[in-house]
């Protein structure tokens, strides 16, 4: 079977096993007062802030290099309750709208409960917008809320998390297949059905009430298709990232039991899950036609990692070496980067000089205005005590 290649930029772009030389980096702390550290985001207004969003419900500003110590919003009392040990539900992203400097506006994706929980349902995840009274303002109240997009989740697991908007001012949102493992929902799984959110990319506009859907969203008008729906056949996109100069979508899907995928993401794209883990057959259904999935740009097993954090093309000047490379990690903490080589991918060791010690666990990723990328991470010691940290990287 062979597989679709990505048409971008004008060359197709295969996935290489090729391996590169290690490039090398130093991390300078943040700070390390921020629990469950789970993303980042910028308001892009001009200030040198960065936003944190803590898993629990909370999120922080970090000004001038510096965490103040008044949460900027808190939403925990609308959540679902958050195991701070284990938990994929949470506040789980933040976006600023491309207008925030004028009108105050953000968004947040959280976990939310639902009246009745049972079984084939356990949460429903919430998009909603808030408001600062000034953009300028480090506080922002609950009272603004207003709820833009929310849909049922049947499991725990599996919610995706990221939003984030595209240069054409849409929201893009990672949803999850569900959770459970296999995507045993439904007769082909949540990935491949498009009556479903579930394991997609969104793109929705915000600009609403309470928001609308693009007229060149792909399946608008397709009988059966949910028109939010942007791309599909994703397990769980934890993290997604846009390149500015290119206007690229790179994903990182999490795999299932062997494989972890990166993925460029296209409009109307099918990423195989579940017929697909990466390069390999999961779920196949009998006179399954695979030619239209899109393979993943790079693949690793679990002998090498066990859950991927995708990252962002570094398009910061700190460290010249990274410029144009896609920066991404494991949650077991190790740390790469991919190189595009004419028309393939190699991926190569990011070596940290000076990682913190003990068992770090990569949560996220940030890159803050100026292009330069954070790492947020835990990292669990003796007597169950959890030292999180937010550093970025440096040369």
């Amino acid at each position: 079977m062979k597989l679709v290649r990505l048409l971008l930029l004008g060359a197709l772009l295969p996935f290489s096993q090729g391996y590169a030389q290690t490039q090398k980096v130093k991390l300078q702390l943040i700070t390390d007062k921020v629990a469950s550290p789970v993303t980042m985001a910028v308001p892009g207004d001009g200030t040198n802030r960065q936003f944190i969003v803590q898993k629990e419900g909370k999120v922080w500003v970090i000004q001038n290099g510096k965490l103040l110590p008044t949460p900027f919003i808190d939403v925990s009392s609308d959540m679902v309750k958050v195991n701070p040990a284990y938990d994929e539900r949470g506040l789980l992203g933040m976006a600023f709208h491309p207008q925030y400097k004028s009108n105050g506006k953000f968004y947040l994706y959280y976990s939310a409960p639902v009246a009745n929980p049972g079984k084939g349902l356990n949460h429903k995840t919430v998009i909603a917008e808030f408001k600062a009274a000034k953009s300028s303002d480090n506080t922002a109240s609950f009272s603004t809320k207003r709820l833009v997009l929310e849909y049922d989740q049947p499991e725990s697991n599996h919610n995706g998390g990221d939003i984030m908007f595209g240069a054409d001012g849409y929201l893009y949102i990672s949803s999850g297949d569900g959770g459970g493992g296999g995507d045993k929902h439904g007769t082909i799984g949540n990935g491949q059905d498009l009556g479903t959110l579930l394991g997609k990319i969104l793109r929705i506009d915000v600009n609403g009430s309470p928001y609308r859907i693009p007229k060149d969203n792909p399946f608008v008008g397709k009988e059966g298709a949910k028109g939010e729906i942007w791309a599909y056949g994703l397990r769980n996109a934890w993290r997604f990232s846009f390149d500015k100069p290119t206007g690229r979508l790179f994903a990182g899907d999490v795999g299932q039991n062997k494989y972890e995928e990166v993925d460029i993401i296209v409009r109307g794209g099918n990423y195989g899950w579940r017929i697909m883990e990466g390069y390999h057959d999961f779920n196949v259904p009998a006179g399954a036609d695979k030619k239209d999935l899109i393979e993943p740009i790079h693949e690793y097993d679990h002998d090498l990692g066990i859950s991927i954090a995708g990252g962002y093309i570094y398009r910061g000047k700190a460290i010249p070496a990274l410029a144009g490379k896609y920066v991404f990690g494991d949650y077991n903490g190790k740390t790469w980067i991919l190189s595009q080589k004419g028309n393939k991918w190699e991926r190569s060791d990011l070596e940290i000089e000076n990682k913190p010690q003990g068992n770090v666990q990569l949560l996220s990723w940030g890159q803050d205005q100026a292009g330069e990328l954070y790492m947020l991470v835990t990292i669990p010691g003796g007597g169950g005590v959890v030292t999180p940290g937010v550093y970025k990287l440096v040369k």
